[in-house]
């Protein structure tokens, strides 16, 4: 079994942190290369001095200054900006790129990977949802995988392994349904920054709490499973599970549903994602059942979490508007964060920029990127 040369983008965010435990804890198999850090420097030199990458890509000189003094050796390169990201991503010593920067910033640093004959490790969800069809194509013409980290799409990415993608009903991803699952709608108003970003099993970074608290996430991800593997929007579902054991099921034609589970951590996908096709003892903790007591399934409240409903929107409509909705979510999250709007007004601020979005085709980057700008000048409009 060889080592997997990885390099990692966004190696300071609660992915890039959990992968760098992962390369840890498998020193033989997952080798980081290279990684990039754009806002926590102090946190970058940290991995940098434990798993010693060759290649290092940073804001500008004056962040490679200070992390120069921090570092304990001395690497081969440290890039510099959007560019330097695109040429770390295709950093010769490395087989796969882990892409983890939130939200669009990803989507550039993808392609080029892809071009330099990369395979894909993708955290970042809003890869897909805005250019899916540019980045599947790519990655068909130039023979790169895209593997899901995702913990959803990493769970049906197990279920579909060796099956015949026309034996597939339907893919069901689940969802915590977040801190706010059980609260009467008319409260919802009242959430304050402090609750929301208080989610129930998962640690992860602001933006993508506030996404599972208003299902925007789900909503996301079912966009990104419909590129992913090939599954149209009508056939890809959304269940409640608070416990956030099954991370997500396949339902087969003949009535038989394939389920993966295990604990709430996301070096289990993660591992799984840089050791394809191997599965590699590690420090993993294993599920015991008889102390889950209980697992609980419950349909979405799509009238009070509309989220689910607009990415559907979306994904029917196609063209530019999945990249319209992720642009004004990212701007409402934002907003609602700063505590300017209140929290229901991020679902109205995306459905209102949505709606006086005209359909248009996403025949190429510059339109999406176009697409994407203005969605964000709308939403900030609308926020104000």
């Amino acid at each position: 079994m060889s080592c997997r040369n990885i390099v990692l983008l966004g190696a300071t965010g609660s992915i890039g942190r959990s992968a760098c435990r992962v390369a840890r804890d498998l020193p033989g198999r997952v080798r980081i290369t290279g990684m990039s850090g754009f806002r926590n420097i102090d946190r970058l030199a940290a991995e940098a001095n434990a798993l010693r990458p060759e290649a290092l890509a940073v804001p500008d000189g004056a962040a490679e200054a200070v992390l120069r003094a921090k570092l304990e050796y001395a690497p081969a390169r440290i890039f510099h900006g959007e560019e330097g990201l695109a040429t770390l991503a295709g950093w010769e010593g490395a087989d796969t790129v882990l892409v983890a920067i939130v939200g669009t910033g990803g989507l550039q640093p993808t392609l080029a990977a892809i071009k330099a004959g990369k395979d894909i490790a993708l955290a970042s969800k809003e890869v897909l949802v805005v250019a899916g069809e540019i980045v599947m194509a790519q990655a068909a013409k130039h023979g790169c995988r895209i593997l899901p980290v995702d913990s959803e799409h990493n769970a049906i990415f197990q279920c579909l392994e060796g099956r015949d993608p026309g034996q597939v009903k339907k893919l069901i991803l689940t969802a915590s349904g977040g801190p706010f699952r059980t609260w009467p709608a008319d409260k919802l108003r009242m959430v304050t920054r402090d609750e929301a970003l208080r989610h129930p099993t998962w640690r992860m970074g602001e933006k993508i709490t506030i996404d599972s608290a208003t299902l925007f996430n789900k909503g996301l991800e079912m966009i990104e499973a419909r590129w992913l593997f090939g599954v149209g929007i009508n056939r890809i579902d959304v269940v409640i599970h608070p416990q956030s054991i099954i991370h997500s099921m396949v339902e087969f034609i003949d009535g038989s549903v394939l389920a993966q589970m295990s604990h709430s951590d996301m070096r289990f996908p993660i591992q799984y994602a840089l050791t394809w096709p191997d599965r590699i003892a590690g420090s993993l903790p294993p599920l015991e059942f008889a102390k889950l007591g209980r697992l609980d399934f419950e349909e979405p409240r799509c009238d009070d979490f509309p989220a689910l409903d607009l990415a559907r929107q979306a994904a029917e409509r196609g063209g530019v508007v999945p990249a319209v909705l992720n642009a004004a979510n990212e701007v409402a999250v934002a907003e609602f964060l700063a505590g300017r709007i209140a929290f229901p007004r991020i679902w109205e601020v995306v459905a209102a920029v949505m709606e006086r979005t005209p359909d248009a085709g996403a025949d190429s980057l510059e339109a999406l990127l176009a697409a994407d700008r203005e969605a964000r000048r709308e939403a900030a409009r609308l926020a104000a």
